[in-house]
């Protein structure tokens, strides 16, 4: 790379980690002044009109300082690989105390770590629950909580319990609800849940006789419940510590950001479609709608127990994405190898 090249390079680096600290244009002088001293205020003006030509940054107006485009900060973080790569998250030892405090208690462990990634990244973080299909079912319950509903609480190896309410459309006593259950649970506890969805339940289904009518619509709504705990659900941090950043010092900004949050199936199915290493970022047109441009989103895909799951920070576009980057990769990397098989142990 020729030396030019390689000053500019430093030049996009101090506008975006400048931007990222003050959340104010940044100048010419000031990069002079603080980073690059023996370098001519005219020589860097010209960067700074070539970077802008390649839309890496831009001039909110006539005699400001420099702001960093989208193409800008993603530009950034490829020139900054390599530092990500070396910065780790230096609160692993809490992170490891968490798992091992609540090994059988897998929301909890979860909540603690999203609470602890909030507090490291100063944004707003975020954990998609494990899916469960890949887990292993350790129970199934059944409760009759009315006439027409069916309290169904599905209980994993891995600790992680999930409940789902379904309206049946036949009348079953409790003694034959018992009945059902115990048999299903004879069947099915200890197989994975995919396989159960997907196989085993249909299997049951084709040996059960037409006049067994009742134990037909219960394998139907197992099926149902099954299918209603499959899919992913996004819980966030509960401190909005987050809004007192500029970018949301108007009503508006906050609204947008809260219809952000909500867009759940649509977050789900950009990381599923998006993830591709130890860590992803997700920024301005990758969300497809105009409205969330100014926002972005690191993430990257964790196993607790062999379950597999999402985590990360939602926020401005202005954050600081090798702190982040490094503790949000960090954080999945610990969850996936603290809780593999036999690797937990709780201290005596």
């Amino acid at each position: 790379m020729k030396k030019n090249e390689i000053r500019r390079e430093q030049v996009l680096k101090h506008v975006v980690e400048e931007y990222i600290n003050s959340c104010e244009p940044v100048s010419s002088k000031l990069i002079c002044d603080k980073y690059l001293e023996n370098t001519s205020p005219a020589t860097i003006r010209i960067d700074l009109n070539k970077l802008e030509k390649a839309n890496l940054i831009f001039q909110p107006h006539t005699s400001a300082g420099r702001i960093p485009t989208i193409q800008g900060y993603r530009t950034y973080i490829e020139q900054s690989k390599n530092k990500i790569a070396k910065t780790h998250f230096d609160s692993a030892d809490i992170l490891r105390e968490i798992l091992i405090k609540h090994y059988k208690d897998t929301p909890l462990a979860l909540h603690y770590i999203m609470q602890l990634l909030a507090r490291e990244t100063d944004q707003l973080s975020f954990v998609a629950e494990p899916e469960v299909s890949y887990g292993y079912l350790e129970k199934l319950e059944v409760f009759k909580i009315s006439g027409d509903k069916l309290l169904f609480v599905v209980s994993l190896n891995s600790g992680l319990d999930k409940t789902v309410i379904l309206k049946c459309d036949h009348n079953i006593s409790p003694h034959q609800l018992k009945a059902i259950v115990r048999y299903v649970n004879d069947t099915l506890v200890g197989q994975r849940i995919f396989d159960i969805q997907n196989t085993v339940l249909e299997e049951i289904a084709e040996k059960v006789t037409e006049e067994n009518t009742i134990l037909k619509q219960f394998l139907k709504e197992l099926q149902n419940a099954f299918s209603e705990i499959s899919d992913y659900y996004i819980h966030f941090d509960g401190n909005i510590s987050f809004l007192e950043q500029p970018e949301f010092n108007d009503k508006r900004s906050i609204l947008t950001f809260l219809n952000f949050m909500q867009r759940q199936d649509h977050l789900i199915n950009l990381m599923q479609e998006k993830e591709i290493g130890s860590w992803n970022i997700l920024m301005g047109e990758d969300f497809a709608q105009f409205e969330f441009t100014n926002f972005a989103m690191i993430f990257a895909k964790y196993e607790i127990f062999g379950i597999p799951g999402y985590l990360g920070v939602l926020g401005p576009i202005r954050m600081n994405y090798t702190k982040n980057i490094a503790i949000i990769k960090d954080v999945a990397r610990i969850i996936t190898e603290t809780t593999k098989k036999g690797m937990v142990v709780p201290k005596k």
